[in-house]
């Protein structure tokens, strides 16, 4: 049996605008389980890179431990990686970003990486709106080691050894609602038509851009009374709408019903096209968000789709005034320049 992929392509495939094939845009031969769910949001990353005509090297990914941190390796080998400690690819992501904002920055990251070790580093940069993707493939279960209840992991859900789960479950999407994340999904690893766009649309969103994508583990995870298992989330999901992300330099005509859909701009002219499913939802409301939500963690549904946006999101870097050259690429004319400068600066502080 052989791990390399072949480099040969069916002739009649098109390149994207910077001229790369949607293989360009793949990694290595995956190694985990045949089915899991983390290998469909690899393959839909992959997509919406292609799609989206993102040149891999200026995007950087990053993880932490776990499952889903090793997925990194399995799509853009070309782009800039990095694979951090357990539950710690928040605080690298930001030593990076704030170095090189020139970048797109892909933090991938799992229930356990995130919702146990790293809820410290999760809430923060949220709270620093740092200018990031960071998705959750959230299979509620530490599938590396065997298929301990993760800190995602539904009260009573039985797990693989026999045992039901005591504790609450957190709800990642929630909780980014509530610390005012200012871009919020929910998705599932096997609806691709849902996933690709809203990951396109959280590459162009200024800030901190959340998915929780719901990835059931088909070897520890896929049991009865979990909600990650792939018989729960197909009978039980709710979309808040039918998603499409629109370019800037692409003409835009739209002709909808009156009340049956709606268009978030972007910052830089992206659109975001919503068509409504989920009655009274407006992404622009968090409160709306939050309650629907609620509403439908009470009727046992799954609401998946963007939850929440923030158009006039700024980020870390706005917030802060830093140079709009890069940190990496100042000189050090620009460090350093001169007791003049200097003295002009503390004339604003007295």
């Amino acid at each position: 049996m052989s791990y390399i992929k072949p480099t040969f392509h069916h002739p009649s495939l098109k390149p994207n605008k910077v001229g790369y094939l949607k293989k360009d845009y793949r990694g290595v031969i995956s190694t985990l389980c045949a089915g899991c769910g983390h290998d469909s949001i690899s393959g839909a990353i992959v997509q919406a890179c292609y799609e989206i005509s993102l040149e891999p090297h200026k995007l950087a990914k990053l993880s932490g431990i776990g499952c889903s941190s090793k997925t990194p390796t399995y799509f853009l080998s070309n782009s800039h990686g990095f694979n951090s400690v357990h539950g710690r690819m928040p605080s690298v992501t930001t030593g990076a970003n704030m170095a090189n904002k020139d970048l797109i920055y892909l933090g991938v990251s799992g229930d356990g990486d995130t919702a146990s070790i790293g809820m410290g580093q999760f809430v923060h940069a949220i709270r620093r709106n740092l200018n990031m993707v960071y998705i959750v493939m959230n299979n509620g279960c530490y599938g590396l080691t065997k298929g301990q209840d993760s800190a995602t992991a539904d009260f009573g859900s039985i797990s693989k050894e026999g045992g039901a789960n005591p504790y609450q479950a957190i709800d990642l999407a929630g909780m980014a609602l509530e610390l005012n994340a200012t871009f919020v999904g929910r998705s599932f690893s096997g609806d691709k038509s849902q996933l690709v766009p809203m990951i396109k649309a959280a590459m162009s969103h200024p800030g901190f851009a959340f998915l929780d994508v719901i990835s059931p583990c088909v070897t520890f995870n896929n049991t009865k009374g979990s909600t990650k298992s792939y018989t729960h989330v197909r009978d039980h999901i709710e979309a808040t709408s039918a998603l499409d992300f629109i370019p800037y330099e692409e003409e835009i005509t739209v002709d909808y019903p009156e009340g049956e859909s709606a268009e978030v701009e972007l910052f830089d002219g992206s659109k975001i096209h919503l068509s409504k499913l989920a009655p009274d939802f407006n992404p622009t409301d968090r409160f709306t968000a939050v309650n629907r939500l609620h509403e439908a963690k009470s009727k046992g549904q799954i609401l998946t789709g963007l939850l929440y946006i923030n158009p006039e999101s700024k980020d870390l870097h706005n917030l802060m005034g830093t140079s709009d050259k890069p940190l990496n690429k100042l000189k050090q004319k620009d460090l350093c320049p001169g007791s003049a400068k200097l003295e002009e600066i503390n004339k604003d502080f007295r």
